[in-house]
């Protein structure tokens, strides 16, 4: 329902809203997202999964199943040549190409016509779901002389928010982090909270020595932290949970020391791993609480017979 612009607490207590609707669930709600990554990480590979899997109905992330729906691909950075051969890579030979994901390389930029093309193409197909802008500098105004930095990025990207809510699908805004790391991701975006703030949620695809994570956070949506993996082909695959992925690394790292090792402690295992001593005290008495470890006496470990 579309709720009046002024109200009291006791009348939202008693309104109705439609429950809020996902497009790749537990990862893309409707709304704006800003998608953020280092150059050459696989945004792209990423946003395209996304498109087709929509597309087709099919599985984002090999796992997360999507309901079908119309896409707009906005593929700014790429020619036609290209974006057919990496579309040649994702889709088997044997497959007929989805007819409901529109392709474009080429857009106006959102002080030039922009939200009216998108209007145009949500009114003529059937049931859009899912639009992606790849990327936010090929559509943002240039700036202007008396631009101040906070206003001029949420200027940039506020108008997909409304645009989003007002047309009930996601919007997705490719972008790139800055070169500085950060304890939080987020503060990763390039520019200033202008643009985190002005979307309903953010994303940001990092890389460690540990693989590739997509953390997000929004206004709907449960914070995610994701492993996921980019394979050679430009298929991405969903690892599981960071933190559950992180640990069966160390875990095996910690199995392979043992191994190497025969019989050691915590101190002998983190010179041997380069991890940190107190992280493996915890881990070796899980592991032996698992069965994945035999505790020797105090302090000495060894794989299990």
């Amino acid at each position: 329902m579309n709720a009046p612009p002024v109200f009291t607490a006791a009348d939202l207590q008693h309104m109705e809203f439609e429950p809020l609707r996902y497009v790749i669930p537990g990862y893309l709600a409707e709304g704006a997202t800003l998608l953020a990554g280092k150059p050459k990480l696989g945004k792209s590979w990423l946003v395209l999964d996304w498109c087709i899997s929509v597309a087709i109905g099919g599985y984002a992330l090999g796992s997360v199943k999507c309901e079908e729906g119309d896409v707009l691909y906005a593929a700014l950075e790429d020619n036609n040549r290209r974006l057919k051969r990496r579309m040649s890579q994702v889709i088997p030979a044997s497959q007929a190409w989805p007819e409901r994901l529109t392709l474009r390389t080429t857009m106006r930029r959102l002080d030039d016509g922009l939200l009216e093309d998108i209007r145009a193409w949500a009114w003529h197909v059937s049931n859009p779901r899912l639009i992606v802008i790849d990327t936010l500098a090929k559509v943002r105004p240039p700036a202007k002389a008396n631009d101040k930095p906070y206003e001029a990025d949420y200027r940039a990207v506020s108008p997909f928010t409304d645009l989003a809510s007002e047309l009930q699908l996601a919007i997705v805004i490719v972008h790139h982090t800055r070169k500085m790391e950060a304890d939080d991701p987020l503060d990763m975006v390039s520019g200033t909270t202008g643009l985190t703030g002005g979307v309903d949620s953010v994303m940001v695809l990092a890389k460690d020595g540990q693989g590739t994570i997509l953390t997000g956070r929004g206004r709907d949506l449960d914070d995610i932290e994701s492993a996921i993996k980019l394979d050679s082909s430009g298929h991405w695959t969903l690892l599981g949970e960071a933190d559950q992925v992180r640990r069966s690394k160390e875990r095996n790292k910690i199995l392979e020391a043992v191994r190497e090792l025969g019989e050691a402690g915590p101190k002998e295992i983190a010179a041997a791993t380069s991890m940190r001593e107190a992280n493996v005290k915890y881990l070796v008495l899980e592991m032996a609480k698992a069965g994945e470890l035999e505790k020797i006496e105090r302090g000495l470990y060894r794989l299990p017979k």
